[in-house]
């Protein structure tokens, strides 16, 4: 058993405990679980707002680029009354990366120059679709969607997405890289850029843009890795004079666990500054997971707690079927209790869900003070791809979502 330490590492103003319960953006998060009852994703529009400053503070202190811009990857979650307070903010646009996103993404009030679009695989009936946008920000990520959309839209503006085959993610872990020694479906490699460019050039194309997106969930450990794609990456943008705006993609991570140091905004701008500097061009970004992850709660019902051999299990009424990470890309969950005390002692649960399969687990010899009395547990970084990569696995995918304004 170990003893209780107030100071857990997630711990900070707007997430923190207050007279031994839990407040999430000035509210106690025991009255949602009261009055909403579980499972029930909550968000924070303020701490996505204070997400987005930070970011675009930090991009700021990159001289020479002009006019930089932040496009929310709305495949972290696409819950629309959080696309709305976005778009009313007006801090940021939308990363898009299929048809019916770019409509939702207009439904909650952007405009089809706000969206910059990039996608795989997509089949012609999707290029039909996105083609009836004219100010749409279209990134093609192979020569057949550079042939496809200039069968659409000759002598329109494009953007490439290419692959440098170097990639970055968090503690290296390959479920989260979209690129490194692994050939994979993203982006053009350096081998057919040539051809790309001559391919656009035939249908009179223009490439504006250059677009990359190489790994997820990277921190300040991993910096120096980030500085390595982003020469790379430069080394195709100088080949193509016409460029205007780079897209940096996202990946941008938060902390899941108490050995995971932040990411230091200002060493990944000083790593963006220094090869931006000397060139004339805008630099977009697309953090998704860095906006919204530490933003949201899931609050979970807890069914059950039993001893199996020498194990202690905590039963709770949502699976990984609504919230994937932690069972599709190993990224882990902190459970965290509604209700706790500086002198309360911890031992060890396995928190499980009510899926009937072997990964359900949300985690593992997770400390936790006496649960026997509690009825709701709260897992935190639950506001990115978690509810927006749900299933109706074992017909158990109801949730619901709130966000909070204020």
């Amino acid at each position: 058993m170990t003893k209780h330490d107030f100071s857990d590492w997630w711990q900070r103003p707007d997430l923190c405990y207050q007279q031994q319960q839990l407040y999430f953006s000035g509210h106690r998060v025991a009255d949602f679980a009261r009055q909403m009852g579980s499972p029930t994703f909550v968000y924070s529009a303020r701490r996505v707002r204070d997400n987005i400053e930070r970011v675009k503070q930090a991009l700021a202190v990159v001289a020479g680029q002009r006019n930089h811009r932040l496009y929310y990857a709305m495949k972290a979650n696409r819950f629309a009354p959080l696309l709305t307070y976005l778009k009313q903010t007006g801090l940021c646009g939308i990363d898009a990366c299929s048809p019916a996103e770019v409509e939702h993404a207009i439904g909650c009030g952007f405009m089809p120059g706000d969206i910059s679009f990039t996608a795989t695989s997509l089949a012609g009936k999707d290029f039909d679709i996105l083609a009836r946008y004219d100010d749409l920000l279209f990134n093609a990520d192979s020569l057949y969607a550079i042939r496809e959309w200039g069968k659409r839209r000759p002598g329109s503006e494009i953007g490439i997405r290419i692959n440098p085959a170097v990639g970055v993610s968090r503690a290296s872990n390959q479920l989260l890289q979209y690129a490194g020694p692994v050939t994979t479906k993203f982006g053009i490699y350096k081998e057919q850029f040539s051809e790309a460019l001559a391919v656009a050039e035939s249908y009179g194309l223009v490439v504006r843009r250059i677009h990359f997106h190489t790994g997820c969930g990277y921190l300040t450990d991993q910096l120096s890795q980030w500085r390595a794609v982003l020469k790379t990456c430069l080394r195709f943008v100088d080949q193509v004079p016409t460029v205007q705006r780079v897209n940096i993609g996202g990946g941008l991570g938060v902390p899941h666990v108490e050995s995971d140091e932040p990411l230091n905004l200002e060493s990944w701008a000083s790593i963006i500054k220094e090869f931006f500097t000397t060139r004339d061009l805008a630099v977009d970004v697309e953090p998704g997971d860095y906006l919204v992850k530490d933003a949201g709660l899931l609050l979970l019902g807890i069914t059950y707690i039993e001893e199996k051999e020498s194990t202690r299990i905590l039963g709770v009424d949502a699976g990984f079927n609504i919230a994937p990470e932690p069972a599709y890309y190993k990224l882990p969950f902190q459970p965290v209790p509604l209700s706790d005390s500086k002198t309360v002692a911890r031992t060890p649960y396995h928190v499980v869900g009510n899926i009937n399969e072997a990964l359900d687990i949300w985690s593992e010899n997770v400390l936790l003070p006496d649960m026997t009395d509690e009825h709701y547990l709260a897992l935190i970084n639950a506001g990115a791809y978690s509810s927006s990569m749900a299933s109706n696995h074992c017909m158990r995918g109801q949730f619901k979502e709130c966000l909070l304004l204020s």
